[in-house]
């Protein structure tokens, strides 16, 4: 099962620069998207069907042209649950989960933490997320949850680690969090195949960040422990050029599970 995370930064401008064309390509079963910035009347729908998925689940903002995230799947899933049940977390759009067979996929889109009020708004969206994840475990212990966390875990994980020490993002609260989170039972798929640094999945449209890979890595698959043994890769997919993120890859053999 090859699993495909993207933060779009708005699924249409993404299409009008070739995403329909290299997903295609790129040809995961699931993709998890966030940041879609689209309601699905917004959309042509025809295109992902063309691409080989049917099966398109959108869980938007209420505001429009604001967050936002969707699974689109090449078979159907048993069940789509659309948020939490968190008022504060759902309104906004930010999580969305598929059950399959064997694995339930979610699609996660962490608010960033850009003033003071959206930073408390950050904390306490961590905080209920981690009690709403350590509840579904008991039911769903096969849990993939990719997405944009918008933390980075480690200095490794970040260009500047000194500069960036008081920025939301790489603050030592928030990674304390994400390291308390993976600690209660997820494995950082990337982390767990590759221990080189400067490796990135978002960078800032300013002063040539990406040119000069001056990135951060925001981006994650965390896969739950039960699933450690079907764990066969995961990449950053550094190539694609459609957002200001770039896509990961997580891929399971799902024969040993």
């Amino acid at each position: 099962m090859k699993i495909i995370s993207y933060n779009v930064n708005g699924i249409r401008a993404a299409i009008n620069k070739g995403f329909i064309e290299w997903l295609i390509q790129a040809d995961p079963d699931v993709i998890c998207l966030q940041e879609i910035k689209a309601m699905e009347e917004q959309l042509d729908l025809e295109l992902f069907k063309e691409a080989g998925y049917p099966y398109l689940y959108w869980h938007s903002a209420q505001k429009k042209g604001y967050s936002g995230v969707a699974i689109l799947s090449k078979t159907k899933p048993d069940n789509v649950t659309y948020g939490t049940g968190i008022e504060h977390m759902d309104f906004e759009g930010r999580v969305i989960r598929a059950d399959f067979d064997k694995v339930s996929v979610i699609s996660l889109y962490l608010p960033s933490g850009t003033n003071v009020d959206r930073l408390a708004h950050k904390f306490m969206f961590m905080d209920d997320f981690q009690e709403y994840i350590t509840t579904l475990k008991e039911t769903h212990p096969h849990l993939v949850i990719c997405g944009d966390y918008n933390i980075c875990h480690k200095a490794i994980d970040i260009h500047d680690p000194v500069r960036n020490k008081n920025v939301s993002g790489f603050l030592p609260v928030e990674r304390e969090w994400i390291d308390t989170f993976m600690s209660n039972g997820f494995i950082d798929s990337f982390r767990h195949f590759n221990k080189e640094p400067h490796q990135y999945s978002w960078w800032s449209y300013r002063a040539n960040a990406r040119n000069n890979n001056k990135g951060w890595r925001l981006d994650y698959g965390l896969v739950a422990q039960p699933l450690k043994d079907a764990l066969k890769r995961a990449v950053i997919l550094s190539e694609a050029k459609h957002s200001d993120h770039c896509p990961i890859l997580v891929e399971l053999d799902l024969n040993y599970i």
